[in-house]
């Protein structure tokens, strides 16, 4: 009999800038990344990658046993923003859309997802993305 749960879960998280405003140039991606980075550590998840341009964010993660996709979501977006508006750009505009997109992932497809999302500024130049792995418009949110 089995006294501790086996959980594991992979996501895909999508979210992007309000209104797809490009925010996230350079001198702030970094910091945000870092800070996201840091609040999946805190919350014990993995980070797998990274990734994405001016107006949205990638993030593939493992999650921990008692993480759900919502908490994940709630406190990375929540953790970034705050840098942003208290340190990085104080007094200046910045806020994330209210919505996500996330998806589960079977563990066969992190290399290539992982190698998707870590190359989103050279997929976006190119015009080579994934329609599948991008962030759903508005209309596909349901707004």
């Amino acid at each position: 009999m089995y006294r501790h749960a086996l959980n594991e879960f992979f996501g895909h998280f999508v979210w992007g800038t309000w209104d797809r405003l490009p925010l996230l140039v350079p001198g702030v991606r970094e910091p945000v990344y870092a800070a996201i980075r840091a609040k999946c550590e805190e919350l014990r998840c993995s980070v797998w990658a990274l990734g994405g341009v001016e107006d949205h964010v990638h993030l593939v993660v493992e999650l921990a046993g008692p993480v759900s996709q919502s908490l994940l979501a709630k406190e990375v977006k929540g953790a970034s923003s705050h840098l942003i508006t208290h340190d990085i750009r104080s007094g200046e505009f910045f806020k994330w859309q209210g919505a996500y997109a996330s998806f589960s992932l079977n563990r066969n497809a992190l290399p290539d997802v992982t190698a998707y999302v870590e190359r989103q500024e050279e997929h976006h130049r190119r015009g080579t993305l994934d329609a599948f792995w991008e962030l759903p418009t508005a209309s596909e949110f349901g707004g």
